[in-house]
């Protein structure tokens, strides 16, 4: 297992544990708070390779200091941050209490894989039957896993879910499912980029994946709230920030590695790993086209769990807005 650098472990169990800020400072000379005439606003991200456009926004095309911290769409509803990132299943979860909650951008389509150890009997989906999966529940790769089985008929009450290796914070027992792949903890793990590559490297021959692009990729998305978008003011900073998005995503599909540094130092993986997960990754400067179809089919795996109804086609419409893009790609 490729470990975080020590300072990096560090800064993520700070911010995870305190969901402190930091300020990540615009490129010089590409202005002030006063020379841009840009109310402040404050960005969140789970420091993962998804939100390699947001870092690069921040840190190169936002003219203006921005202040970004680590945490997901609940730093929105908390009041701590005004924008942020998080799967399509998360914005599911916490829009029932939070209907206020907007998608303006999709900032990354990611496509998982599941990695699985040939020892354990394991060549194809229907060969998951009754084996040891590793994941991280209620998340999109707890509902990768979901949607794999349902392609063979099988459903999340035919595997063993087992928990998570112990470590002193979220991000780091993910950073050991890989580990505890090759040890047998578990046959089978279901998480986003870099743990399966790191994965199948560590378990060479004995790697088997398990992959379909078709099926699911999760669907990373920048939210506001319809109350921010409201305000002239902070949505006149948001479309600024929507503008920067779009600018750093071109340039990371022109020249990605001359970034890696910049994303490195902000979410903690090295510039090796990024580049391990980079292939699994596509930038869309746009929401993608299916969302609305997304969020429907998810809506019914998330409700079931949480013994709800689910929500109507219409209802989970009201949860996305292209006016915020449409209006940062006209100014361009």
């Amino acid at each position: 297992m490729r470990k975080m650098p020590a300072a990096s472990i560090t800064l993520t169990v700070a911010l995870l544990a305190a969901g402190s800020l930091f300020d990540a400072a615009a490129q010089p000379g590409t202005g002030s708070a006063a020379d841009s005439g840009l109310a402040p606003i404050r960005v969140s991200g789970s420091y993962w390779i998804e939100l390699s456009p947001v870092v690069v926004a921040a840190e190169r095309f936002y003219p203006e200091q921005l202040s970004v911290g680590e945490g997901g769409i609940t730093r929105i509803t908390s009041g701590e941050a005004d924008l942020a990132t998080n799967a399509e299943t998360q914005l599911l979860r916490e829009s029932v209490a939070n209907p206020d909650l907007r998608i303006i951008m999709t900032v990354t389509e990611s496509f998982y894989r599941l990695v699985a150890r040939r020892s354990a009997g394991i060549e194809t989906l229907e060969d998951l039957r009754g084996k040891r999966v590793m994941l991280p529940r209620r998340t999109s790769a707890n509902y990768y896993l979901v949607a794999m089985l349902r392609t063979v008929g099988l459903t999340e009450a035919d595997v063993e879910l087992v928990p998570l290796p112990r470590a002193d914070d979220v991000k780091t027992s993910l950073d050991l499912m890989s580990d505890a792949l090759l040890s047998g903890e578990a046959d089978v793990i279901s998480i986003w980029e870099p743990e399966p590559e790191d994965a199948i490297r560590q378990l060479g021959d004995d790697a088997v994946v398990l992959q379909d692009r078709s099926v699911y990729r999760e669907v990373f998305n920048l939210h506001a709230t319809a109350t921010a978008l409201a305000d002239p003011d902070k949505r006149r900073s948001i479309v600024a920030f929507v503008r920067a998005v779009a600018d750093a995503t071109e340039a990371l599909q022109e020249d990605p590695q001359a970034y890696w540094p910049d994303i490195s130092s902000v979410i903690g993986y090295t510039e090796e790993q990024i580049a391990d997960g980079w292939p699994e990754m596509e930038f869309p400067v746009r929401i993608v086209p299916d969302m609305l179809d997304v969020l429907e089919t998810e809506e019914a795996w998330v409700a079931e769990e949480l013994d709800r109804e689910p929500r109507s086609r219409q209802e989970l419409a009201r949860f996305i807005d292209t006016s915020v893009l449409e209006e940062a790609l006209a100014g361009r």
